[in-house]
């Protein structure tokens, strides 16, 4: 069978075993998510900042703050989808083993903890100017109304781009007090971006998917998702141009421009839509593509 959680990570064999229900629940033994979720933050945050040799105290206290809250917000976003989708979940053979799909871990429990990681990133949004404070309210709407997209339209990877590259936009007013083009360039940028990795991730489930149901961009696209996902990672390089062009263009703008760019053609190459480790691998990858856009905005 194959799965995403592997127990001989260090989280697990140096935890006691009743903390394992937990750490699947949160995802925190699989960190690219927050790396995902984080990085559109930093694009924001670096790129109103005008690159890391303007980088002030400020700025390092709003990545720090926008770093836990990413944590936070990730891991209470995959106990609102798994809450969701447990009874989904229970009928895919990768996702089977979830705590609430396989009952190790119960309703109230799981919405117990839900709220306390909610309270926690509260505390952690209200010391962030007020734009970006309003910008994280407004989030929660898409962070609820996500995992519902995969019942009611063929592209739920759209609506995760929708939800996981609103922090381009706030990391932007954070800074600036304001959301403007380049902001909204960013976000165009990452949206793209979430459409070619998460379509990626979807060739895990596809023939499971089609069993019970459920809809991605892997089932619509086929055999074409190839070709779909260079046009996306494409459309995000371009954005990720236009909103450095649009702030502060260095001179070194168009050579590392070529970074993100390289990355996303060995994903392309290396990919094997048909073979769940290799979809999960590649995945995995899309940290380093959005570590190079941010070098790239940074420049």
């Amino acid at each position: 069978m194959f799965s995403d959680i592997d127990l001989s990570r260090l989280v697990f064999t140096k935890t006691p075993e009743s903390w394992h229900p937990y750490i699947k629940l949160t995802r925190i033994d699989r960190p690219a998510g927050i790396w995902l979720l984080l990085a559109p933050c930093l694009w924001g945050i670096i790129l109103a900042g005008t690159g890391l040799a303007n980088i002030s105290l400020h700025t390092c206290k709003l990545l720090l703050l926008f770093a836990l809250g990413a944590a936070l917000m990730r891991t209470a976003g995959c106990i609102v989808n798994d809450l969701w989708d447990m009874k989904l979940d229970a009928a895919v053979e990768r996702t089977k083993t979830r705590p609430l799909a396989s009952g190790e871990i119960g309703v109230a429990q799981a919405l117990r903890l839900l709220g306390v990681l909610l309270a926690l990133a509260l505390l952690i949004l209200v010391l962030l100017p007020r734009m970006a404070i309003l910008l994280g309210v407004l989030s929660l709407l898409l962070v609820a109304a996500y995992p519902a997209m995969k019942r009611i339209t063929w592209v739920p990877q759209l609506f995760l781009g929708f939800t996981f590259n609103w922090g381009a936009l706030m990391g932007w007013a954070a800074v600036t007090g304001h959301v403007s083009k380049p902001a909204f360039l960013l976000y165009a940028a990452g949206i793209f971006w979430t459409l070619a990795y998460d379509t990626i991730y979807a060739h895990q489930d596809k023939e499971d998917d089609a069993l019970v149901g459920v809809r991605s961009t892997a089932r619509l696209f086929g055999a074409y998702s190839k070709y779909f996902v260079a046009l996306f990672f494409a459309l995000s390089v371009f954005f990720l141009l236009k909103a450095k062009y649009a702030a502060s263009p260095g001179i070194l703008t168009p050579l590392l421009t070529a970074l993100p760019a390289a990355h996303a053609i060995w994903q392309l190459k290396n990919w094997n839509m048909d073979d769940p480790p290799s979809c999960l691998r590649v995945f995995k990858s899309n940290q380093i593509y959005g570590l190079l856009a941010l070098l790239m905005l940074a420049s």
